[in-house]
């Protein structure tokens, strides 16, 4: 449904992209990731319609996207970081604007939007003016826009951006639903939402694609070794000296708090069976409130990707 392919880009001398391969299966939500200045919005831009890349190919519903741009943007909704909006307007007269846009009929632009707005729970502000709205409410108008010409790929950047804790849950139930039915791509800096909303990550670093697939995958992949949290009372020395000869460890971080607790983070071989019941006998005869297995999340992953890929531009 969507492919990018060996895409480049540079502004000066900085190099935005640098060969990125992405495609996207029908029905699938892809998350894309990745720190300030990997690339993220360059390859939307791209993928969009709104920057040439300098080299590559986009690949957009079947159809190449340099060579029949018009028809190929047809198949997109996009909803950008900052939708620009007519705050006088209201969000009705706002969408029959956006049908006229994509050259729908009368019959088309009426029936379209009364789907979106309902789809978008946005029905009892039809008639308010956007200016008059909140975020929450401006982002629905947004994505209600993306949806009205009734596109098979949508395409949202950072979607819950300055949202409250209520709108963003509100958001990402919305996006959840209309991934049932479409392609999409949610770029994001998010790492809860990404997990929550999409079927598969993406990862980009210095403008590489740098990891792909679900978080799941990810995860097992690109976690680190596995580790573990360990506190007793204890002296700082003392809680090194006993957790490093546990068989398996590979490496124990300690740090000692006021109050006579010490803290310790043991990382073990990756092909260590689960050290629990070894660290717990390491610690016999001492005050231990806490022992458990450290799990990789997401977050893990992604800032694992970014280390590398910045030891290596080093």
């Amino acid at each position: 449904m969507l492919a990018l392919r060996g895409i480049f880009k540079r502004f000066g001398r900085v190099r935005a992209l640098r060969g990125v391969d992405l495609s996207i299966d029908r029905g699938e939500v892809v998350g894309l990731l990745g720190p300030n200045g990997a690339g993220k919005s360059t390859s939307i831009r791209i993928l969009t319609g709104f920057m040439p890349p300098d080299r590559g190919e986009i690949v957009i519903d079947g159809i190449d996207a340099l060579r029949d741009a018009r028809s190929a943007r047809t198949r997109l909704g996009y909803l950008p970081e900052s939708a620009p909006f007519y705050p006088e307007m209201s969000v009705r007269g706002y969408l029959h604007y956006r049908g006229r846009l994509h050259a729908m009929d009368r019959r088309e632009r009426k029936a379209g939007i009364e789907r979106v707005l309902d789809r978008c729970r946005l029905t009892d502000v039809g008639r308010r003016r956007i200016g008059q709205l909140s975020k929450g409410y401006r982002r629905r108008v947004g994505i209600a826009a993306a949806l009205l010409h009734d596109p098979p790929i949508l395409v949202l950047d950072e979607p819950t951006d300055g949202l409250d804790p209520g709108q963003v849950q509100q958001t990402r139930s919305l996006v959840r639903e209309l991934g049932a039915d479409r392609t999409m791509l949610v770029s994001s800096h998010i790492l809860p939402e990404v997990e929550q909303m999409c079927t598969r990550v993406a990862v980009l670093a210095g403008g590489r694609l740098a990891a792909d697939g679900t978080p799941e995958a990810l995860i097992r992949a690109h976690g680190g070794l596995p580790a573990y949290a360990a506190e007793a009372k204890v002296e700082a020395d003392e809680l090194r000296r006993r957790l490093s000869g546990v068989v398996g460890v590979e490496r124990v971080e300690v740090e000692q708090a006021m109050d006579g607790w010490a803290r310790a983070h043991v990382v073990t071989k990756r092909d260590a069976p689960d050290r629990r019941e070894a660290i717990g006998a390491a610690l016999a005869g001492l005050s231990v409130r806490e022992l458990r297995a450290k799990h990789a999340t997401l977050e893990t992953v992604f800032l694992n990707l970014v280390e590398r890929e910045q030891e290596g531009e080093a």
